[in-house]
Formats: structure tokens, C-alpha cells, sequence
């Protein structure tokens, strides 16, 4: 049986609706957008969340406590040690991490056959972790996520446990995974618009 979303329209609609408030709120990461309005402008797609990747440093009460951790520093750019440095001096108590996320979208498929062209495409120009995150002919949902990611532990308490060359090394590495997956994500933005031949 051929696998569709049920209701494909209407989920759509909802989806742009919320992205416009999230766009008005300035809640969409600024180099993201033109890739989102070239997936939303295809018939057969609607992008339902989204992360162009960041750089941050996070400072979290215990490990795996996401919701009572607080972002001492977040950059989706490439960062400078000076401001890694200025984020650190920000820390006081629990744990101290510097963190590299990868891009991560969610893209709704009206088929399941446009759900794996998605999915293709994504895993043929380097997002290696992409996968369909949701099957149903309730919703059918691709992930598109990368590979590129850091979890260092910097202190704990106000202490440092590394030094400073180390820091300033461990910021160069997750510059160039930055600078990786944006070059990745500008090179979906190119070839998205292929899907379109195909519908």
C-alpha cells in the first residue's frame, strides 16, 4: 500500500503558521531561513522545527539535567576565545561543558516515497545521521541531522580543571566542525530545489 499523510494540507498551513511567529519573534536562526523557505516553497515538504548548529558553552547542575542547565555563552558562528573566555568566567556552580550541536531539521513528506528522496539527498551530502523519524499516515517525518559534535567537561564549581591552551585548541576544533556543517547545510540549500523535478 502506498503510504501517505492523511490531512497533508492542514499540517502544512499549521506548520508556515507557526514559523511565521517564530520568524516575527526572531526565534529562527538567521542562516537557516533561506533554506527553510526553499523546502517550505516545495509541494511536497514543510519543515516543522529547526537548528543551524551551534557552538556553546552550558553550565548544568548535574550531568543529562537539560532543563535546569543555563546557556553561559551560545554562538551559531564560528566563536572567538575571547568569548569562550568571557562565557567561562561566567560559571560558578555546578558542571561547566563546551559543546558543539550539529544541524538538525525536521521536515514533514507528504509520500513516503518523498520522505526517502528527502532522506537520500540529506545522506548523499554528508548529513550521515539523517533518518525517518516517523512513519504513520498520521505524520511522516524526516530528521536531517549531521555528525559533527563536541561534549568537553571544562570544571565544575568555579574551578577549571583545563587549561587555557587547551581551551583555545578545543575552540579551533569546533570552528572547523562549524565551518563543516554549514558548508554542508549551504550545499541542501543548493540542491533542495531538485526534489521538485520530481514530483
Amino acid at each position: 500500500m502506498f503510504l501517505y499523510t492523511k490531512n497533508f494540507e492542514e499540517q502544512k498551513a499549521k506548520a508556515m503558521e507557526g514559523l511565521s511567529k517564530a520568524l516575527a519573534e526572531g526565534k529562527v536562526d538567521e542562516d537557516i531561513i533561506t533554506l527553510l523557505e526553499k523546502i517550505n516553497a516545495l509541494e511536497n515538504y514543510f519543515t516543522t522545527s529547526s537548528c543551524s548548529g551551534r557552538i556553546s558553552v552550558m553550565e548544568m547542575p548535574h550531568f543529562g539535567d537539560k532543563v535546569n542547565s543555563v546557556w553561559l555563552g551560545k554562538w551559531h558562528r564560528e566563536v572567538t576565545i575571547e568569548e569562550v573566555f568571557e562565557a567561562i568566567g561566567k560559571h560558578k556552580s555546578g558542571q561547566l561543558w563546551f559543546l558543539v550541536r550539529s544541524p538538525i531539521l525536521h521536515v514533514g513528506a507528504r509520500t513516503l516515497e518523498d520522505a526517502v528522496k528527502l532522506l537520500n539527498l540529506a545522506i548523499g551530502l554528508g548529513f550521515k545521521y539523517s533518518n525517518i523519524k516517523s512513519v504513520s499516515h498520521r505524520k511522516l517525518l524526516v530528521e536531517i541531522r549531521s555528525t559533527e559534535r563536541m561534549d568537553v567537561p571544562l570544571g565544575a564549581d568555579g574551578e577549571l580543571w583545563v587549561s587555557e591552551d587547551y581551551i583555545r585548541r578545543i575552540v579551533g576544533i569546533a570552528n572547523d566542525q562549524l565551518r563543516r556543517f554549514k558548508g554542508k547545510l549551504r550545499r541542501l540549500e543548493e540542491e533542495v530545489g531538485k526534489l521538485s523535478q520530481s514530483q
